[in-house]
């Protein structure tokens, strides 16, 4: 019997499995080797090898409605797109309000997690951790949950740039970016379209003298953050005709073509770049749109010409690694890691180890994490069933080849909503949505039935509108009382005039009516004349 749970990092994927274990009434003991929750989310003025990283300006892409976790609404003021510093807060105040920080062990690395020597009949594992004092130790447990995400191991792809063995000037890649600060007056190139890419050259062109973005792959479509949040919904129902129409509408907002952002794919073929600066600062001269590095060259970068440069920054993504895991489970089906959706390792002979939050999707990540720690919970408790190995790889290998943009340098991606039904349905909790239903996919509506029902659920879908719309009011904007003499006197008019018409259409009416009849008798009577 599975009691004992060790998940791997307090991220938002890790407190959301705690809270999973709690809630299934298992036992978890988190390891965090920071000193804090968050993860990502959590800001460093340093970047700390082996953690994820963010920037100073980092604000999330989806709303808080639809990144909220499914029986914790956020707080009312906070905004719809919030700073991480409020995503922080959240994550604060969602561990706080369930009790998950006492499960919670800091300063704790995850050295290796290996099988016991009795796996086949227990399915346990042995953790291994070391303090930051450097004391080790090793403790059993009945299952794992791996939740230490994958924006650890920057992918800087030096062998792609001809020539940057001897380029003279500075280059890092974007883990390592904090602020703009030391690049003022400077001639920067950013490498890479993607949300990052775009976000940092924004950034850099409020103080640099020239920003360059160029894309290394394939141009994303841009969209706006008001927006971003309806596309995967709406994907599920008509994709060809959603595309079509979805292409046309962002190109009214935004010429991706006279911008040079125009993608060689469809819309939902790849992650879009959601940024609502991009285009002013790409209209301004601020930032220049240019094609793949040809080659560096001293301290230049050659396109068609050369161009002097100070500083190069690589927005090319994240290597995954699980240093700490056995290498036969590491192994992969194409460009991703051979997870039966996304979670489970279909080869051990006890499903007692599930990765969380190892996913991307056009969609927060928290629902997602959250579906897949409430899936692995009640797989470890026996409550629901995996397929066989065999059952398991065979749609493995089914989704990888059918998997939404499925690359090596994305190789994790998912349609959100497909997913989350697929996982909601192994759990229980699928909705019964009726086919008139067109509002937005929060999570709560995962609460409403089955595993996990919560009161709540309803109030928080109803109530979804008053969250959103609250943060603007900042200042309210009384409407003008209207004029009551004014509007009677208009009143009286419209009626006499109204009167009028009718008057003279039931006039006209009789006069056309008479007319004809008489013309018409007068026929008859020549007719029977002749």
């Amino acid at each position: 019997m599975v009691q004992r749970v060790a998940v791997i990092g307090a991220g938002p994927s890790g407190v959301t499995s705690i809270k999973g274990c709690l809630d299934e009434g298992l036992e978890p003991t988190c390891f965090e080797s920071s000193d804090d929750i968050g993860g990502l989310w959590r800001f460093k003025e340093k970047p700390e090898p082996g953690r994820a990283n963010i920037y100073k300006s980092v604000i999330i892409n989806s709303s808080k409605e639809m990144m909220s976790f499914s029986d914790f609404p956020p707080p009312v003021d906070l905004p719809n797109n919030m700073h991480h510093s409020e995503v922080l807060l959240y994550l604060r105040l969602y561990a706080q309000t369930f009790n998950l920080l006492p499960r919670i062990r800091f300063q704790t690395t995850v050295i290796s997690v290996r099988q016991t020597t009795n796996f086949e009949v227990t399915g346990q594992w042995e953790v291994e951790t070391e303090s930051r004092e450097g004391q080790r130790e090793t403790r059993v447990f009945d299952a794992v949950m791996v939740c230490n995400g994958h924006f650890t191991q920057p992918h800087l792809p030096l062998r792609d740039f001809p020539g940057i063995e001897s380029f003279r000037a500075k280059y890092f890649h974007n883990w390592e970016y904090c602020s703009a600060e030391g690049l003022e007056e400077k001639r920067v190139v950013v490498i890479g379209i993607g949300n990052s890419g775009g976000d940092i050259a924004v950034d850099v062109s409020r103080v640099a003298e020239k920003v360059s973005c160029c894309a290394t792959f394939l141009y994303f479509y841009v969209v706006f953050k008001k927006n971003s949040d309806v596309y995967e919904y709406e994907s599920t129902l008509f994709p060809s005709w959603t595309n079509t129409m979805l292409e046309k509408k962002l190109n009214q907002a935004l010429d991706h073509k006279l911008y040079g952002l125009k993608p060689k794919h469809g819309f939902f073929a790849q992650i879009p770049v959601v940024n609502d600066d991009l285009p002013a600062r790409i209209i301004s001269g601020r930032v220049a749109v240019k094609p793949n590095v040809g080659e560096f060259c001293g301290s230049t970068v050659v396109w068609s010409l050369l161009m002097e440069v100070d500083v190069v920054v690589s927005a090319t993504g994240y290597n995954y690694s699980f240093p700490f895991l056995p290498s036969a489970l590491q192994a992969k089906c194409g460009y991703r890691l051979q997870l039966y959706k996304h979670v489970f390792p279909p080869a051990l002979t006890s499903p007692t180890l599930a990765v969380v939050g190892f996913i991307r999707g056009f969609g927060a990540i928290n629902p997602l994490a959250e579906m897949q720690a409430c899936w692995a919970t009640r797989v470890f408790k026996g409550l629901t069933a995996l397929l066989t190995e065999e059952n398991m790889m065979k749609e493995i290998e089914k989704d990888t080849a059918t998997m939404f943009a499925c690359s090596e340098r994305n190789p994790l991606e998912v349609h959100y909503i497909p997913y989350m039904d697929s996982l909601s349905e192994e759990v229980g909790v699928r909705p019964n949505i009726p086919w008139g239903f067109l509002g937005p996919c929060t999570p709560y509506q995962y609460r409403l039935t089955g595993p996990g029902k919560w009161a709540g659920a309803r109030q928080a879908i109803l109530t979804q509108w008053d969250r959103v719309f609250q943060p603007f009011k900042t200042r309210v904007v009384t409407e003008p009382k209207p004029d009551i003499k004014h509007s009677s006197k208009l009143s009286i008019i419209m009626f006499l005039s109204g009167a009028a018409l009718l008057c003279c259409i039931f006039y006209n009416k009789l006069h056309f009516v008479s007319y004809f009849s008489a013309s018409s008798f007068q026929r008859s009577l020549q007719l029977i004349a002749g």
